[in-house]
């Protein structure tokens, strides 16, 4: 489950960087990095 959890981060990233570099998506595309940094927090909270 954690696994899964930091992939759906690394691509909710990714994403953002192409989003936020490459297009000019607005605002919005900062809804991934959000989603993205709250995996990783709950990737975290598991592993302890």
């Amino acid at each position: 489950m954690r696994s899964i959890l930091y992939l759906i981060a690394v691509i909710l990233i990714i994403g953002w960087l192409l989003g936020f570099f490459f297009y000019s998506a607005g605002q919005i595309i900062h809804i991934l990095l959000v989603i993205a940094i709250i995996a990783l927090i709950l990737g975290v909270i598991r592993r302890a």
